[in-house]
């Protein structure tokens, strides 16, 4: 008889009684086995595990994430590693399909759909980055955490090339970028330490210099963080590398925050190039185009998000951009251009996709007022 394939959880954690019970509420009935690596926690973090018949490790914290995460992996019995961090969770709807990577033949990366929430709470659905990001892989071919913070898996290193992206029908939330936790200055403070100690390591990776760039845009310093994301692209370009979407996206971001859409004309251009699929490009396309009033042209970019959507989860996507951001845009193009009924039809297609978006209710009142 053929042994039953399992499914390992593992985390790290350290003081997380807040998020750790809904974490693992939502993936108990999906998983058989979760392995807590505990970095230290002073709070009821590991007796919470535990009740969840999680088993609990110490884990001396020594500065780098990736040792706490590999320490979990020695732990893990499953044929399949599923890795979460505590302020995640699993859609109960979807939780199940897990699973599904156990019966797989040839794949050892398996992806699900990340959303990470942004913005007051409570999260909103609308206020949200999408993305596919691998969080389970094959148990004991090789696979390792690297990078002493924001890890990552040696995909390349184990399976000689980047992978397939298979993905589950499977939503995992996120909502450590919400506004009560990104305003922790000790998160920030922690974080860039660590970053600016591997960067002093010999041939360190230029997604340091990017994740430097990321802490700085979340306090909003954002010359900082221009700074550093340019360096990123640089190192990746010196390395024959061609720079990730998201550093594009991150940059183009930066400017727009700044106010400096002549600084970002006509660069996105070329970054389209790179990436036409991405539909975040062609949105700042758009707005650059708007704000330099080439109105025609944006309203052919903006229609361009709407084609493109947000289905393409190979890309770090922010939600409304093509949907309901575009839709209030190529409203206030085709109010630029004087064609007010169909002005109105687009931001009323704006606000039936996002009710709450309040730039397209008042330009909706501002026409029906101006029409009495």
């Amino acid at each position: 008889m053929t042994a039953k394939k399992r499914l390992s959880l593992c985390m790290i954690v350290r003081d997380e009684e807040k998020w750790i019970g809904r974490c693992l509420a939502s993936v108990k009935d999906a998983v058989d086995e979760m392995i807590v690596v505990d970095t230290g926690s002073t709070d009821r973090t590991a007796d919470i595990c535990r009740s969840f018949g999680a088993s609990v490790h110490p884990f001396p914290w020594n500065g780098s994430f990736a040792d706490a995460r590999n320490e979990s992996l020695k732990h893990a019995t499953g044929d399949w590693i599923l890795w979460l961090d505590a302020d995640e969770e699993a859609d109960a709807l979807s939780a199940a399909r897990l699973r599904d990577v156990l019966e797989w033949q040839e794949d050892s990366l398996g992806f699900v759909q990340l959303v990470n929430y942004y913005g007051a709470s409570p999260p909103e659905s609308n206020r949200s980055f999408l993305l596919a990001h691998h969080r389970l892989f094959r148990n004991g071919i090789g696979f390792r955490f690297g990078n002493t913070i924001h890890e990552q898996l040696n995909v390349v290193e184990v399976l000689g090339d980047v992978p397939r992206m298979c993905l589950l029908p499977v939503s995992v939330y996120h909502y450590g970028y919400m506004d009560a936790v990104t305003a922790d200055k000790n998160k920030f403070d922690r974080n860039l330490a660590l970053l600016l100690k591997e960067k002093e390591q010999p041939d360190c990776s230029p997604w340091v210099d990017y994740h430097i760039a990321s802490e700085y845009y979340r306090i909003a310093d954002y010359r900082q963080s221009f700074e550093y994301v340019n360096k990123s692209i640089v190192q990746f370009l010196n390395r024959s590398q061609m720079p990730p979407s998201l550093l594009y996206k991150l940059k183009y971001s930066v400017l727009f925050a700044l106010n400096s859409h002549e600084g970002a004309w006509p660069g996105i251009e070329s970054a389209i190039k790179l990436y036409p699929d991405y539909v975040d490009l062609h949105f700042y396309k758009g707005v650059i185009l708007f704000r330099k009033e080439k109105y025609s042209e944006a309203l052919e970019a903006f229609k361009q998000c709407l084609e493109l959507g947000e289905s393409n989860l190979r890309h770090l996507t922010l939600k409304g951009l093509g949907s309901f951001q575009a839709w209030y845009y190529i409203g206030r193009c085709l109010e630029k251009s004087s064609d007010i009924s169909n002005a109105l039809q687009a931001y009323r297609e704006t606000r039936a996709l996002d009710p709450a978006h309040k730039e397209a209710a008042e330009a909706l009142a501002a026409i029906e007022d101006a029409a009495t």
